[in-house]
């Protein structure tokens, strides 16, 4: 989770496997959107000698869909290549690496962003750096300062940072995949122990991060900032994809041959769709179709195994959901659509009637970083998931409540969501103060090797 290793394909291919998309309008540059794609899920901080990377051999993409029909309209595309500067050496670096250009980084990742929108694809840069990964303090003494170096403002406007960063998601992995243990209420459990706190799994592992900032104006349809929340322009969905050449062979050398067409491998727009909804035997296929398709999601969906199973896991606990065997035209709507005007006053993020799996953002309602853990459509942050998605929202939480009966009350008035609702989650917080940044890329320094005790 949120999607770590959430296919049997993809699993086995993590640099091309994106754990979280997030698409915000950023907190410090409002006439901007901030959009993250995350990828090589549980990196561990004392991986070496060969350090966490892009692949050289993927190509990755972050999709915006302006016109609802589940199709790319613009598409940021980031291509990678590696350069050794001493190939006799086996060092990642051979001492402290002060600059990102330093001759001691010794094995360097340059790439290329190329836009595509209207037709017209255009390199917006070129030989752009990676910063190298956070080893320890005697060989990336200034982390934060080597990762700024490269935060790059290309002539367009558009700022693009590609590295490793602190994984922001937060979630208790060990619980919710024991048989959903959640830990806080695992005294109602089916087996039960005493409730406890949750434990994040997360808290000591890096990703690596495609991040842009781009204007408001480059994503909307008409290239407009509508500031009014209904505007038929408003919204725009978001979701990320990584492709292989169908013919690549990696030689004896290291060297990367490929041949043929661009096949799409991983594909992630809301958090723990494929990972939760989607049967295991439509996983792979899932991440191979595009949006455009995800009509026969629509099932899965309106019909959630894992909302069948609460009752079950938590016998006299959930009766209402028990009950509850209508369509969940409320998920349908959250993750396939988009939320109508008619359900919340003064919000929608609806993009039409196409059925696809995309992170929606409704760049007219201004940002905030309030309530990271409450579900905005029932009252909190508007600005926060499902609107779009911000590095510090609570989604295991946001989606384990509305499984569990907390937004059907939206669309059926007499429905009475059961009491238990509220306590449904894994009983993990985000730690503001030292995974986020308040500025762009957001996600936080990502540990370092030398710093972080294993667990025992």
């Amino acid at each position: 989770m949120s999607s770590h290793r959430e296919a049997p394909g993809i699993s086995k291919d993590p640099v091309a496997d994106s754990t979280d998309v997030y698409a915000f309008v950023s907190p410090d540059k409002p006439d901007t959107v901030t959009l993250i794609a995350n990828y090589n899920p549980g990196e561990d901080p004392s991986g070496g000698p060969n350090f966490y990377e892009f692949g050289d051999d993927v190509l990755y993409r972050i999709n915006i869909d302006n016109t609802g029909d589940g199709n790319p309209d613009v598409v940021y595309e980031f291509k990678f290549v590696t350069v050794i500067a001493d190939g006799n050496s086996f060092l990642y670096n051979t001492g402290p690496i002060t600059d990102i250009a330093s001759p001691t980084f010794n094995r360097r990742q340059y790439y290329t962003l190329t836009k595509t929108a209207k037709g017209r694809r255009t390199v917006l840069g070129a030989n752009l750096m990676s910063p190298p990964c956070n080893i320890g303090p005697r060989s990336t003494p200034d982390y934060p300062s080597l990762a700024g170096q490269a935060v790059h403002t290309l002539n367009d406007g558009t700022v693009v940072f590609a590295g490793q960063r602190l994984d922001p998601f937060f979630v208790d992995l060990g619980s919710i995949f024991d048989l959903a243990d959640l830990r806080p209420v695992q005294n109602l459990h089916l087996i039960p122990t005493a409730a406890g706190a949750g434990v994040d799994s997360l808290r000591a592992s890096n990703v690596h991060s495609l991040a842009l900032q781009v204007p408001i104006t480059d994503l909307t349809r008409d290239g407009s900032k509508p500031t009014v929340v209904a505007a038929a322009n408003s919204t725009i969905g978001v979701w990320t994809t990584a492709l292989r050449r169908k013919g690549t062979v990696r030689a004896a050398d290291g060297s990367i041959h490929q041949s043929g067409p661009y096949v799409q491998v991983s594909r992630l727009g809301n958090p723990l769709v494929n990972e939760v909804l989607v049967p295991m035997g439509k996983k792979d296929l899932f991440n191979a179709s595009p949006p455009s398709s995800d009509k026969r999601l629509a099932d899965y969906v309106g019909h959630p195994e894992l909302a069948k199973l609460l009752p079950v896991l938590y016998p006299n606990v959930f009766p209402n959901l028990a009950a509850l065997t209508a369509v969940r035209a409320d998920l349908q709507a959250i993750l396939l659509t988009g939320v109508p005007a008619d359900i919340i006053p003064g919000f929608q993020n609806n993009t039409g009637k196409t059925m696809c799996d995309e992170l929606r953002l409704n760049v007219a309602i201004p940002p905030t970083t309030d309530s990271p853990n409450a579900m905005g459509i029932l009252g909190g942050d508007l600005a926060g998931f499902p609107n779009g998605r911000r590095p510090m929202d609570d989604v295991v939480s946001i989606e384990l409540q509305a499984i569990a009966g907390a937004t059907y009350a939206l669309i059926d008035k007499t429905f009475k969501p059961d009491a238990a609702v509220a306590k449904v989650s894994p009983g993990v917080a985000s730690d503001g103060n030292t995974s986020y940044l308040a500025t762009f890329p957001y996600c936080g320094v990502p540990k370092g090797g030398y710093d972080v005790v294993p667990r025992s």
